[in-house]
């Protein structure tokens, strides 16, 4: 009997999570905003949300979407305490929501994103799967191309407050990522490695500058931003594979912006063009 409970408990929580995944996707979908899934879900922790995340990946492959990379979160130490985690949170991007500018300028529109707000990253392109080493230098081998990119971040939670757990069943907060152009390592300069760690960028809305940041500013690199660690700990998530671009996350804070606004950034100290962007409504 005490099996059997088990086995009911089992079955009554994958239940519960596959809900939440529906309501959860519905809410993306629909461009709608729900009740924090931590404040009325019991036990909602981040391998609940996880699984919600998987669930909706698995949706969105069917509908035909096609996973290009991943997406980190919270690469910024200091914000860890506030939402109660010890390490980065992660997502899937798609070539639904990945965009490859074919310029320094492109144009986006906010209509279909919750609460949207700006982050500048740097996005790493593996050509080879990276091993599990925290050596910057064996990361840098496996990237052949090195891109600054915007990415427009939501919130399907009312006015930016949530738990850990909430942000990864949110699929780590992803509305899409602007992708500058693509720098090959060779091409960027030597000393790469100081260059990601030292580099400093500026970002800008209607020509006045709204914040700075520096590489440093996510976990002391992009190239420790990789996630290797973290998906080592997931059993039922894949290892970063060859041909996958990874988003390495905000190099500034994370900015509310609004329909008519252009945002653009400059970098200094690695051969990163910078990127305007206007929004539309």
């Amino acid at each position: 009997t005490g099996a059997l409970g088990r086995e009911e408990n089992t079955m009554k929580r994958t239940s519960e999570l596959e809900g939440i995944a529906h309501e959860m996707k519905a809410a993306q979908d629909r461009c709608k905003q729900i009740e924090l899934l931590s404040a009325r879900v019991s036990g909602f922790d981040s391998t609940a949300a996880y699984e919600v995340a998987r669930l909706i990946h698995q949706a969105r492959m069917q509908e035909g979407a096609s996973p290009v990379g991943r997406k980190i979160g919270f690469t910024n130490r200091d914000m860890w305490r506030v939402y109660g985690v010890c390490e980065p949170i992660w997502a899937f991007v798609y070539d639904t929501t990945v965009v490859h500018l074919s310029g320094s300028h492109g144009a986006c529109r906010l209509g279909r994103f919750m609460e949207p707000r700006i982050e500048p990253e740097v996005v790493l392109h593996f050509r080879s799967a990276p091993p599990t080493s925290d050596e910057p230098t064996d990361i840098l081998a496996c990237i052949d191309w090195i891109a600054h990119g915007i990415e427009i971040v939501q919130s399907h939670f009312q006015d930016w407050k949530f738990q850990a757990a909430d942000t990864i069943a949110d699929c780590a907060l992803h509305g899409t990522l602007l992708v500058g152009e693509p720098q090959s390592v060779d091409g960027i300069g030597p000393d790469l490695v100081s260059r990601l760690e030292r580099f400093t960028i500026s970002l800008s809305c209607d020509g006045d500058v709204r914040d700075t940041g520096r590489g440093s500013n996510v976990l002391g690199s992009p190239l420790a931003a990789h996630l290797i660690a973290v998906l080592a700990k997931q059993p039922r998530a894949k290892a970063l594979q060859a041909g996958e671009l990874v988003t390495t996350g905000t190099l500034t804070g994370a900015l509310p912006i609004r329909a008519g606004e252009t945002w653009s950034t400059v970098l200094d100290g690695i051969a990163l063009p910078g990127i305007s962007i206007t929004f539309d409504p």
